[in-house]
């Protein structure tokens, strides 16, 4: 096999760039609201049924996945993602509500959950060596996609409105993924690269041997898959909290203008995005395990004291710190997933863990309204969502000793 993994990592990006451009979705609403004369709701609902169907294909297609090859799942993506954005630009020359519902909602959000599982089990296998690195560089094209197609939507969309706007990305996006797709493929079994090898057969380097090799339906019956889905879930929630209500904050606490507080949400982007491949290679080196219990640590302190924060500078550099651990969080569960299920049906237990993201979007959103309508303020909702990371630290910790504790047994067994 003459394939390059970096090439696999680039086939990999390609793909989460294009879907990850649902994060660029607020530039659409003003121009669709005003054209259509909508609401804010009406247009908002496409967003979360995308978001909807995401975890839900993730979790039914995993298998799919599997069994089928990334090439196979990411050229449906393709189709699926590249269908529901041009027929978003249908439904807007329709002045349709329900068809933008069905196009950007079910066929979109479809594309993307496929999309998103199809390239990572395959790039785990690709870099043993390197499992936390090789997700955080996908990913990490998820997370800045939206600082790349945010302005192209917005200058397409004040070029040739925004029907046309929908139809040009949906053909772009099928054009870049379908290329990706063509170069995906699965390594074959017991796959080393070169240099590792002759490392690993000299005895300078060890391979590290996962916990176990289960598949999902195993999976599911260990606490350990629900303390990676409550680690996720938690981690989530108070993330999507943050990017939600970081504008506002900013005003409320700092007393800063809507104009700086939008400069500063901006940057909030990039840190999400960088955070995905920083923390990601960094848990190759400190362990998944400790990299999580770093990230809960530090935010259940950051979010605590965000609110009594009033030094500018500060403030954003706690905001963008807890923006790189959100895009981190995502990116190191991958590689989690591989060092204690193995890479056996990675794709398909990783599609069911991504429930959590869908269940946290509709979550965090409610709880930070829920705390702002009962106390009048912003600042209220951090020490909630504080007391959250409190309970997923715990949760990391007992993750730390199960783990020790099952690798004690296999030593003495041995």
């Amino acid at each position: 096999m003459n394939k390059n993994r970096w090439l696999m990592a680039l086939a990999a990006v390609g793909v989460h760039i294009c879907i990850g451009s649902v994060y660029a979705w607020s530039v659409y609403v003003n121009p669709i609201k005003e054209s259509m004369n909508w609401t804010l709701t009406d247009v908002t609902i496409a967003f979360s049924i995308a978001i909807f169907f995401l975890g839900l294909s993730a979790a039914l297609m995993g298998k799919f996945v599997e069994k089928n090859g990334p090439k196979v799942a990411a050229i449906i993506a393709a189709v699926l993602f590249g269908l529901g954005t041009a027929g978003s630009g249908l439904a807007i020359l329709m002045e349709s509500k329900l068809l933008l519902y069905f196009f950007y909602g079910v066929l979109g959000g479809c594309g993307l959950g496929i999309g998103y599982i199809s390239p990572v089990s395959t790039l785990v296998k690709w870099f043993p060596d390197k499992r936390g690195l090789a997700t955080g560089l996908a990913i990490m094209g998820f997370g800045f996609a939206s600082a790349i197609w945010g302005p192209t939507i917005k200058v397409l969309i004040s070029e040739v409105g925004v029907a046309s706007t929908f139809i040009i990305l949906g053909a772009t996006y099928f054009v870049i993924m379908f290329a990706s797709a063509m170069y995906l493929e699965k390594p074959e079994e017991g796959y080393l690269p070169e240099g590792f090898k002759k490392k690993v057969e000299a005895g300078h380097k060890t391979l590290k041997t996962d916990l176990a090799m289960m598949g999902v339906h195993e999976a599911v019956k260990t606490p350990r898959f629900y303390g990676l889905w409550i680690m996720l879930f938690i981690n989530v929630t108070c993330g999507i909290a943050i990017i939600g209500v970081a504008s506002p904050l900013l005003q409320e606490v700092l007393g800063v203008s809507a104009l700086v507080a939008a400069a500063a949400v901006g940057l909030m982007g990039i840190f999400n995005g960088a955070g995905r491949i920083f923390w990601a290679s960094l848990s190759d080196y400190l362990t998944r395990p400790i990299v999580y219990i770093i990230f809960f640590a530090t935010q259940a302190v950051a979010f605590y004291a965000l609110p009594s924060i009033t030094e500018i500078l500060l403030f954003q550099v706690i905001l963008y710190f807890i923006m790189s651990c959100y895009g981190g969080g995502f990116a190191s569960i991958p590689a989690y997933i591989g060092d204690i299920f193995g890479t056996k049906e990675l794709g398909a237990i990783h599609g069911y863990i991504l429930t959590a993201w869908a269940a946290a979007g509709l979550v965090g959103p409610l709880i930070i309204s829920i705390v702002k309508d009962s106390t009048g303020s912003y600042a209220e909702t951090l020490y909630v969502f504080s007391g959250f990371f409190v309970v997923a630290l715990l949760v990391s910790i007992a993750m730390l000793i199960n783990i020790k504790t099952i690798e004690k047994k296999q030593a003495l067994a041995e």
